[in-house]
């Protein structure tokens, strides 16, 4: 490793611990608290409107290819909401433009629907490889919008400039729309056109905030409790050098040598 010293030894295992800690205080069944995020508490909401008003449900996992960590945290959000739709009874659409996604999707919605009792409910048809442009997507999404009359639109993943294309539609439409993404530059325009907006990294955090799983949720909280040792180090250190006590952070902390 060539940064690899003595700071990064300590740094790594206090961090290690902090997560290892977080997780098995999880498994033993401990209080993990963990902010409450707006845009994933309201997705049961948003599957129940649709199931009460008789129309489907559509899901997009992004523009980013399968490998990519905002595709993968979608994926996991997908499974959430399949298994809602898959309990209430309501039609799930899922549309990509990455061919890749589309027999891992179709797993997920498939094992989501037989772990809740239903496998009947599940059609493969509904997986759905519209285009392989993004715009053609856009275009193909909001016209399956309009043709089925979807009551409520998740948006989660990596999107490009097409962001705007495909929510639109649905605000036109009166669709209650959920989004989340880790591309800051396509925030703002989910903000504009969607009831609730997932920024950044909660994006990562969704699957563990949704499903509550131990050891996702004891790694989510303690790699908080790792940023907030990190800040305080570095606020410590700011400070030290601000006042004069340079020898004393060079001692301590390691940031000079």
């Amino acid at each position: 490793m060539e940064h690899a010293n003595f700071q990064i030894f300590i740094a790594t295992i206090l961090i290690s611990g902090l997560i290892l800690h977080g997780i098995f205080t999880a498994r033993r069944g401990g209080p993990l608290f963990i902010r409450r995020i707006p845009g994933l508490t309201e997705i049961d909401e948003a599957v129940g409107r649709a199931t009460e008003m008789g129309r489907p449900v559509i899901f997009h996992p992004g523009t980013a290819e399968v490998q990519n960590i905002g595709t993968l945290s979608a994926l996991g959000v997908l499974g959430h909401v399949a298994r809602n739709c898959a309990r209430l009874g309501t039609r799930l659409i899922v549309t990509t433009a990455i061919p890749v996604v589309v027999p891992v999707a179709e797993d997920i919605v498939k094992q989501a629907y037989q772990e809740e009792g239903r496998p009947e409910l599940f059609d493969p048809e509904d997986i759905r490889f519209l285009a392989a442009s993004a715009d053609q997507l856009a275009l193909a999404t909001a016209n399956l919008m309009e043709r089925e009359k979807t009551a409520s639109h998740f948006f989660f993943g990596s999107y490009d400039y097409t962001s705007l294309l495909l929510t639109e539609p649905g605000q036109r439409t009166g669709a209650l729309q959920i989004a989340g993404t880790d591309q800051y530059f396509q925030v703002p325009f989910f903000i504009a056109s969607c009831d609730y907006t997932v920024i950044g990294e909660e994006l990562y955090a969704a699957s563990a905030y949704l499903t509550r799983e131990p050891t996702m949720l004891g790694s989510l909280v303690g790699q908080d409790r790792a940023k907030v040792v990190i800040l305080a180090i570095i606020l410590f250190g700011a400070l030290g050098v601000t006042f004069g006590l340079g020898d004393l952070v060079n001692t301590i902390v390691g940031v000079y040598r």
